[in-house]
């Protein structure tokens, strides 16, 4: 495994990051709710690949993504950096209205008191003293980012949190934050524009853009992916790709990437996670697993280095369905 440092925080983390949006189940991710052994079992995993960055959030299965992961983080806390969301609550204690699912209002709420509660909260619920980064879940231009990064300082100075970021936002937002260690955006070889857009802002802050998205859910692990249905609730039935000729196309990709994958012996996945990382110098890449087979897996993707014809040749396959917005 490959380690970086965490922006311009001295918070060394591997190269790749464990996501686990996916261990919150309920309608957002029908096919699967994991066991606290599966977890489990999955950390180890991590520790045994060299991955010690983790991420999660407070809405991914409200609550209970932290709460299984602090579950299974008792013994092996001080083996990995801990990293969850703000902003994004189900309190009803104002915000803006983000969205209605699983019987809860999740509301954006990036107001100083809200931000402090939503740490303590995921505090409690992963039974942890500290996080060590904390990302503003989804900026929001309603409330002032003064009294936002305000709080994110002072959550610092008590010892809650090690440093913090920004995701679902824009460059221009980076300049408010620019003391944080990382922005954390969607960024994939089938949507890059957005990613591609950020990457000087970053540079110009020795920022690290942490991407998430990089295997779409799924849809460029292989073509039997392609097969599957999914529930109208789960968050991959909304995707474009679910769809011909998208499925087509995707096709012909991986049959052009075949000979890609015989030269490295790797996966697809590790091959679009090689793309991603070709990207950017200070690229970490986030990648929801919940399977000890896929954390072995991504780990190979850092010892990849794509040739620049390469790199083009797998985006020209795949350029004319290539979308600048994605429905998450």
């Amino acid at each position: 495994m490959k380690y970086h440092d965490l922006g311009k925080s001295n918070i060394k983390v591997s190269k790749v990051s464990l996501g686990t949006w996916g261990l919150g189940g309920g309608s957002v991710w029908t096919d699967k709710d994991s066991t606290l052994e599966e977890t489990k079992s999955l950390l180890a995993a991590c520790k045994e690949q060299g991955i010690n960055y983790i991420d999660t959030a407070p809405v991914y299965g409200t609550g209970v993504s932290e709460e299984l992961l602090g579950k299974a983080l008792k013994g092996c806390r001080n083996d990995f950096i801990l990293q969850s969301k703000c902003s994004l609550n189900w309190r009803k204690e104002g915000g803006n209205f983000h969205y209605e699912r699983d019987g809860y209002t999740v509301n954006n709420d990036t107001r100083g008191d809200a931000i402090k509660k939503d740490v303590e909260d995921s505090l409690l619920r992963m039974q942890v003293d500290h996080l060590d980064s904390v990302i503003v879940h989804y900026v929001c231009d309603d409330f002032p980012a003064e009294d936002t990064v305000d709080m994110l300082e002072k959550l610092i100075k008590e010892g809650k949190i090690r440093t913090y970021g920004i995701s679902n936002s824009m460059p221009k937002h980076l300049e408010q934050y620019k003391d944080g260690a990382l922005v954390q955006e969607f960024f994939s070889i089938l949507s890059p524009f957005h990613g591609r857009e950020y990457f000087d802002t970053c540079k110009k802050y020795g920022t690290t853009f942490q991407t998430y998205g990089v295997l779409e859910e799924g849809f460029l692990t292989g073509e039997k992916f392609l097969e599957k249905t999914f529930h109208k609730t789960d968050i991959r039935s909304r995707l474009p790709w679910v769809q011909e000729p998208c499925k087509e196309v995707l096709r012909k990709a991986f049959t052009l990437w075949q000979p890609l994958c015989e030269k490295y012996q790797c996966s697809y996945a590790n091959l679009v996670s090689a793309w991603a990382l070709s990207q950017y110098e200070n690229m970490n890449l986030l990648v929801g697993m919940r399977k000890t087979a896929n954390v072995i897996d991504s780990a190979k993707s850092v010892e990849i280095c794509l040739t620049p014809d390469e790199v083009a040749m797998m985006e020209d396959s795949v350029k004319q369905i290539q979308v600048k917005v994605l429905d998450k």
